[in-house]
């Protein structure tokens, strides 16, 4: 098991390389330019009488480091960043000015907040209706978890969170429209807490139902799929109960498929919801790299999708290592 783990390590060093020249090579040929950006701004500014000097100009480039476009002064670029890395330095935000670093984790907390308890709470749901779909097949229940299924695939998350919010924050008033607390009550303590929570309820429902049709239709093919094993019509054929074939079974024989979800369920955490985030103004993770990427702030959509890439790859190995607790079958070599 060391020995695998150890080797996967390595080709995790070796992925991750080769993520991040791709991500870099992509962020520098994206058709906005955080300088041109600042210059317009500039030039909007000063009401658009004059031209910004072009020895500012130049001097802008040089200060973030876009002075050369080129295919050679991209991967220059490149390895100023991956020295950078190698000292755990992910870069300054162009737009704050602060550590990008820094900003992950005080962004990252909100983001895990809200998938932490929607993953929770999509499990909860998503397995137990997969399960009774699967053996209750082509009955009523079976077609009301597949109108669930189809909600959750199709609805949009910028027009179902806006709908929420209409509905429930703007007419109803039942809950808050957006942001994370509400500052003006000044509450401390288990107080500030349940506001939190509070103002995450319709972020987190979004989240849940949006996540939940998808986790029940992989549920239900495989629990479809052990209930048709010879196995099962042999444990049937025994005389045992059918909640004992059900539950000991044939569900923990689908577990091991379910298992592979696992892989994205680590970068899932942390990796936030952009739109969703963005809907009901969230100062999440996902919500800060969106106006990263439309201010082409290079050092923060670097440091974000790299992030992304490392508990991606970990989710992976995490996933593997799970297969043989499942399966004691499995072996890692």
């Amino acid at each position: 098991m060391l020995k695998y783990v150890l080797k996967r390590l390595v080709w995790t060093l070796v992925i991750l390389l080769g993520v991040s020249l791709i991500i870099y090579i992509l962020v520098r040929c994206m058709p906005i330019d955080f300088v041109a950006n600042k210059i317009a701004a500039l030039q909007s500014s000063s009401g658009g009488a004059q031209g910004v000097d072009e020895e500012i100009i130049k001097m802008m480039y040089e200060q973030y480091g876009l002075s050369d476009g080129s295919f050679w002064g991209i991967i220059a670029g490149y390895f100023t960043w991956l020295g950078n890395l190698c000292r755990f330095d992910l870069g300054t935000s162009f737009v704050s000015g602060l550590p990008v670093a820094e900003e992950i984790v005080d962004h990252m907390g909100v983001s895990f907040a809200v998938a932490f308890i929607a993953i929770i709470l999509e499990y909860m749901v998503a397995i137990p209706l997969g399960v009774t779909a699967a053996t209750h097949q082509y009955s009523v229940r079976d077609y009301v978890v597949t109108i669930f299924v189809i909600l959750g695939i199709s609805l949009p998350s910028f027009f179902f969170g806006q709908l929420l919010k209409d509905l429930f924050a703007y007419k109803l008033q039942w809950f808050p429209p957006g942001t994370l607390e509400n500052l003006a009550g000044g509450y401390t303590g288990i107080e500030k807490v349940m506001d939190i929570l509070w103002h995450m309820a319709l972020p987190i429902f979004v989240t849940v139902i949006l996540g939940i049709g998808s986790t029940m239709r992989y549920t239900r093919t495989n629990m479809l799929e052990v209930l048709n094993s010879d196995y099962i019509r042999t444990a049937r054929a025994k005389g045992l109960k059918e909640s004992k074939v059900i539950y000991k079974h044939a569900f923990r024989n689908t577990m091991i498929p379910i298992v592979t979800m696992l892989a994205g369920l680590l970068p899932a955490l942390f990796s936030g919801a952009m739109i969703t985030e963005q809907v009901f103004d969230l100062p999440g993770i996902g919500n800060w790299a969106l106006q990263a990427e439309m201010a082409a702030d290079i050092p923060v959509i670097m440091g974000y999708n790299m992030f992304l890439a490392m508990l991606s790859v970990i989710g992976v190995l995490l996933s593997d290592i799970m297969y043989a607790v499942v399966d004691p079958r499995v072996k890692l070599g």
